[in-house]
């Protein structure tokens, strides 16, 4: 395989731009030659992308967001948009395609692999850690510690008004950023999509604190439950302490990204590089046990996210 593509697409994450420098310095490792596609699959469709070079991807390594963009393209999900999209990779003579993205990204690599031939290779990119196969995706460190920092500042301020923070994290339908996040800031309650929530349970955990000489509490909501703004409401509903909300948003995905995500960053883009280089396609890259994997697509698309349990009564344990 002498020429390939790569694009980033869907939600941006931090370490996505350390991915793009390791697939494209790999790629030319091996001799190959490397097209950067800019706005994810729209600029596949519309045939946008140029040939890279070392220099394209020098002192990325260290900035959040994609410097390909990227972009949520319907018309990938349909026949034409799927075909004009594969029309643009055989014109330019791509032979294999490396996809940075989540789930939705993945089923675009997937027909582009079964229907059409092309070898691809999936790298997750995305900071809700919701695809089953891997234990971590690009960008959930990131993400995680953008939200530690956040909730530092607000018991600051709740403990010295004697509050209560609800605290809105992303994640879609996972509840990892809130479990992850609650457990290494020192949240009081987490509550996920995961398990179901009971708002008398919650009043008489405060309660208990409160009676055991804390001044404030700190809870983590994840954005598949409710929102901040109404949990406080329902909250603030059935207690006398005073409740405040924060949604900490938008800056989840972005910053400069960890250690880790730069550390997978690295492997991923390398492991799919080499995928493709042997003439492999299909495939997904992931983390399993602290050990680079790669999994068959269609098997790690139709595998079940499972939530941590045992992590999440940690929390119930030790937050008190």
């Amino acid at each position: 395989m002498k020429r390939i593509g790569l694009l980033t697409s869907g939600g941006d994450a931090s370490g996505m731009n350390a991915a793009i420098r390791a697939v494209v310095r790999t790629a030319l490792y091996y001799g190959m030659e490397v097209y950067g596609i800019r706005r994810g699959y729209a600029g596949l469709i519309e045939d946008n992308m140029d040939e890279m070079d070392m220099r394209s991807v020098s002192n990325i390594v260290h900035r959040g967001g994609t410097m390909l963009r990227t972009a949520r393209c319907m018309e990938m999900f349909t026949e034409e948009g799927q075909r004009k999209a594969a029309e643009t990779l055989h014109r330019r003579g791509i032979e294999g395609l490396v996809v940075i993205g989540g789930d939705g990204s993945f089923h675009g690599a997937k027909i582009l692999s079964e229907q059409y031939g092309i070898p691809t290779i999936g790298i997750p990119g995305t900071i809700d850690n919701d695809l089953a196969y891997t234990d971590y995706t690009l960008g959930f460190d990131t993400a995680v510690n953008t939200c530690i920092d956040a909730i530092n500042k607000l018991r600051d301020t709740m403990e010295s008004h004697e509050r209560i923070s609800v605290v809105e994290v992303m994640g879609r339908r996972c509840g990892d950023i809130a479990l992850y996040a609650g457990i290494t800031s020192g949240a009081e309650i987490i509550i996920v999509p995961e398990v179901p929530y009971d708002m008398d349970d919650v009043v008489m955990r405060i309660k208990r604190s409160r009676e055991n000489g804390k001044h404030s509490n700190i809870i983590v909501v994840a954005e598949g439950v409710m929102s901040a703004e109404e949990f406080a409401r329902r909250l603030q509903a059935v207690t006398e302490y005073s409740v405040r909300s924060t949604n900490i948003g938008h800056i989840q995905r972005g910053g400069s990204p960890s250690m880790a995500d730069r550390m997978l960053a690295a492997q991923f883009g390398n492991k799919a590089v080499r995928l493709l280089k042997d003439g492999i396609g299909n495939r997904v890259v992931g983390i399993h046990k602290n050990e680079i994997i790669d999994m068959d697509i269609i098997e790690a698309l139709s595998m079940e996210k499972k939530f941590n349990y045992e992590l999440y009564e940690t929390l119930r344990m030790i937050s008190m």
